[in-house]
């Protein structure tokens, strides 16, 4: 392994003691998920048979209990999910889809499940335009026309029919008992729900689960989703094919098709027009990750239909000739955005869904292109938004043509989870359904949101003349930005991590992966580190932390522009110390901070 990978290892595996202690006393025994008994939650955890971290303590321990009854890091990232979709059904569940990347200990490989939601097949470019314009996009959001067909249940099955050890039955036991007595609500839930709350009181099913008594629920009350819990009992007894076929598929699809509006309510929800056979000829894709090599050590990630793999890779051998270890702040940042604002260009010109679309994901891939791109930038002068894209199948020095495609709205509201087990697999799964709240939708009677993901397709190209592989088609996947990502060194891994975020994501994953790996800081640290994400823009968003910081000014006098975002992404990792203890790591503060855990936590050898 290279100098600063050991370098941060090192840190961290001495650091840790200190804050193994603690989290060992916080999660010696973390009780079974479930208000009677929430878990204690702790950013890090260090110890031994397998590790889990998410945004959520009741999730982390759904995952945990299941590697401690015997599951692999597989059986674990599939209760942890379903249980996300109890405690953060504004980020993920049923209703959604998503992108799984497992690592194979044994084999030592890396592969990958496509659980994108996908349009209509009877949709097509014109999806969201009505007389010629697109429609306005909040009228899109909530709406039946913005649902694609679910990939997460379908996802959840085909993961452990593959590589699990546990049934959807079993793995399922934490997340039903979860929605079936409840979880403690937190100040993030709450404000989540605040937010959505007049869309919520325009669906009575959505204001009967989320409004209970008509009102928000309050800070430390028990909430309970005892609808969600009968459906995680339907697929526990028939498998994810509930979802596609038979009553609930039905109650699906007359959901979409004629949203269930209060009457009064004043507001037109556009109805959308998936049937039963887009449910029943849904089918995720296990495809090869992205692979790049980044200063001696395997990153992977997930391909097109996500742009995630190729743009991390991409900036990262953008990056490849620098040596950040050894670089100011300033200057770091300033390649790191420079770097970004590139490959976003070139993610919106080339990257769509493969089954429809001729992406050159080799040509994004290779540190052929990268180099031409590289060229770009300079120390002393800040690029001009938006950057037009290269052309990855004949790469030229420095080379640019063609409009600049704009960065699409992704909705933020995603959660990541990464979880790994005693024998050395590791999984990194992310999954949304796509902005806060989704569509804002309730199947009725079932307990969980629909997804609004087909709002990730651009509603109209942004120059007729130029081709923009991202819009909607019939059967299509949107275009994503989901980064999981897990890092290898001679085959053995060294670090998984991901985030939610929307197109932040990317960046999000970029700077935790480059603060670690190149600047030396543990992996807790580098996650809480303040971002900055730029996405082919004229400026650069940042957090509190670097708005404040004498680097914002040294930067705006390199000529960067920027404006302050509160708050960019959520991650978690887990990393594989020397010693061969796992780490699990979270947020410290971001979404109220997050949960990380272990089987067994110890401190120092």
């Amino acid at each position: 392994m290279r100098r600063s990978a050991v370098r941060s290892l090192s840190l961290l595996a001495a650091g840790a003691a200190v804050v193994s202690m603690a989290a060992a006393a916080a999660h010696s025994a973390p009780p079974g998920p479930g208000a009677a008994g929430t878990p204690s939650k702790s950013p890090v955890a260090v110890g031994h048979g397998g590790a889990v971290s998410s945004v959520d303590p009741d999730a982390s321990a759904a995952g945990i209990e299941v590697l401690r009854r015997g599951g692999n890091a597989v059986d674990a990232a599939v209760a942890t999910a379903a249980a996300l979709g109890v405690t953060e059904p504004y980020s993920a569940g049923v209703g959604g889809g998503g992108y799984f990347v497992y690592y194979d200990a044994k084999h030592r490989t890396v592969r990958t499940i496509d659980g994108r939601e996908r349009a209509p097949l009877s949709a097509e470019k014109d999806l969201f335009l009505e007389n010629g314009k697109p429609i306005p996009f909040a009228d899109a959001v909530t709406s039946g026309l913005s649902v694609g067909t679910p990939g997460t249940p379908a996802t959840w099955d085909a993961a452990l029919d593959a590589w699990g050890t546990k049934s959807l039955g079993q793995v399922l036991k934490p997340a039903q008992r979860l929605a079936r007595d409840g979880f403690t609500v937190d100040a993030t839930f709450r404000q989540q729900t605040a937010d959505n709350e007049a869309r919520f009181r325009d669906f009575p099913a959505s204001a009967e689960l989320f409004l209970p008594g008509g009102r928000l629920p309050d800070v430390g009350s028990t909430f309970k989703n005892p609808d969600l819990a009968k459906t995680y009992a339907t697929l526990a007894r028939e498998g994810s094919g509930a979802v596609y076929e038979g009553p609930m598929a039905r109650d699906i699809v007359d959901t979409v098709r004629k949203p269930p509006v209060r009457p009064g309510s004043g507001r037109v929800a556009r109805p959308g027009d998936l049937r039963g056979k887009d449910l029943g000829a849904y089918r995720v894709k296990h495809q090869a990750p992205t692979r790049t090599a980044y200063r001696g050590l395997d990153v992977y990630g997930m391909a097109p239909s996500s742009s995630g793999g190729t743009t991390v890779a991409e900036v990262l051998n953008m990056l490849e000739n620098s040596d950040l270890s050894e670089l100011s702040q300033t200057q770091y940042l300033h390649r790191f955005i420079e770097a970004s604002r590139i490959g976003f260009a070139d993610r919106g010109r080339w990257v769509g869904d493969p089954a429809h679309e001729d992406v050159p994901t080799k040509g994004l891939l290779s540190q052929r292109y990268a180099d031409s791109r590289a060229c770009l930038i300079r120390d002393d002068a800040v690029l001009q938004s938006p950057v037009a894209p290269g052309d990855p199948r004949n790469p030229a020095d420095c080379g640019s043509g063609g409009k600049a495609a704009p960065t699409t709205y992704e909705g933020d509201s995603t959660t990541h989870l990464t979880a790994s087990d005693k024998w050395g697999n590791v999984v990194a799964y992310t999954l949304t359904i796509e902005q806060t709240g989704g569509s804002g939708i309730t199947v009725p009677g079932r307990g969980f949101l629909l997804n609004n993901e087909l709002t990730d397709f651009s509603f109209a190209p942004a120059d007729p003349a130029v081709h923009d592989p991202n819009l909607p088609g019939p059967g299509k996947r949107p275009r994503s930005s989901m980064s999981p990502t897990i890092v290898l060194d001679d085959g053995r891994p060294v670090v998984a991590l991901g985030s939610p975020g929307g197109a932040t994501i990317i960046t999000t994953v970029l700077q935790t992966l480059t603060g670690h790996l190149d600047r030396g800081l543990p992996l807790v640290d580098a996650i809480a580190a303040p971002r900055a994400s730029q996405r082919n823009a004229a400026t650069t968003e940042i957090e509190p932390g670097l708005w404040n910081s004498p680097v914002r000014g040294q930067l705006e006098a390199v000529g960067h522009a920027f404006k302050q975002n509160p708050e960019i992404g959520a991650a978690t990792g887990i990393q594989r110390l020397p010693d061969g203890r796992w780490l699990a790591a979270a947020e410290k503060t971001r979404r109220g901070g997050g949960s990380a855990m272990v089987v067994h936590p110890m401190g120092m050898p």
